[in-house]
């Protein structure tokens, strides 16, 4: 009798890349390695060498060892006030700037009227620089041709940026304007993610809106809550723009991004203490984000 059965069909096999496949896949895979290393990898390796010479740019490099870091800790008094600007910074945007975003996205997220026109106006900041962002604050605060001073300040104007216990405060509102849109709509995004037959199953079970948003809307964030704790770290511990425009990051504005530009292309041109400077701010960048990751890694296994 013929053989009634079809010839089985051959699986494919694993596909043969030609040379000018490879050559393609090389080099687009391989432009942007190299630039990473030669624009990220490199200076940061070149950084972490030269915190332990001194030098100033143009004669030979000495070794110092730890004498940079010492120096740093113990006699550079710019030092430590930097380092509580930027935790005032990070305690600032995470606990003000965040949950407000976060209010915001949820307001939104309801549907209330002119929601547009909400969105388009809260993320309008972000699309600006903190350089701009500082030249508006100075266009709002300044002493004598301050808008604020003009409605409220009468004869005596206050010196709102000039003031070295007013100006961080008056810096981080500005800072905080430009964050509030960026997490607001990154939450905005993550809602619209939320299966709505979660909420339906919640609110049949007799939760109310405020249980709901905590123990069904809220834990489903996670992925954004991550995404968003790591920007407000990098925001935070980067910040250099605004300060420096408003008074170049003197009296009472000190950041350490700012102490690591003021000594390598400052006129000390010290650029083995700037770049010890810029290795402690890499190192307290890591920990906050690595700490931050790893307890969210094991809260999503659990």
């Amino acid at each position: 009798m013929p053989n009634l059965r079809a010839p089985r069909a051959r699986r494919p096999g694993p596909r043969r890349y030609s040379h000018r496949d490879r050559l393609v896949l090389g080099v687009l895979l391989g432009l942007p390695i190299l630039l990473e290393l030669a624009l990220i990898w490199g200076p940061t390796l070149a950084s972490v060498g030269l915190s332990f010479t001194t030098w100033d740019g143009i004669g030979e490099i000495h070794w110092a060892g730890l004498k940079n870091y010492e120096s740093l800790f113990t006699t550079y008094p710019q030092f430590w006030p930097a380092v509580r600007h930027n935790l005032l910074w990070l305690a600032f945007l995470g606990l003000l700037a965040t949950p407000f975003g976060l209010l915001l996205a949820v307001l939104i997220d309801r549907g209330v009227r002119f929601s547009r026109f909400y969105q388009s106006t809260l993320y309008m900041p972000v699309v600006l620089s903190l350089a701009v962002v500082g030249f508006i604050a100075q266009l709002i605060l300044s002493r004598d041709q301050g808008a604020l001073n003009a409605v409220v300040g009468g004869r005596n104007p206050t010196d709102w940026l000039g003031n070295p216990g007013l100006n961080i405060w008056m810096v981080l509102l500005a800072a905080c304007w430009r964050h509030t849109g960026y997490v607001m709509i990154l939450y905005l995004a993550g809602l619209k993610s939320v299966d709505p037959g979660l909420k339906e199953a919640a609110a049949l079970d007799g939760a109310g809106a405020r249980q709901t948003f905590f123990r069904v809307v809220l834990p489903t964030l996670r992925p954004v809550n991550v995404i968003v704790g790591v920007i407000t770290v990098i925001e935070s511990l980067r910040a250099f723009d605004i300060v420096y425009a408003v008074n170049k990051g003197r009296n009472g504005l000190e950041l350490l991004s700012v102490l690591v530009t003021d000594n390598i292309i400052g006129e000390a041109s010290r650029i083995g203490f700037g770049s010890a400077l810029a290795v402690v701010l890499l190192l307290v960048s890591l920990g906050f984000i690595v700490t931050y990751l790893v307890q969210e890694i094991r809260e999503e296994q659990r």
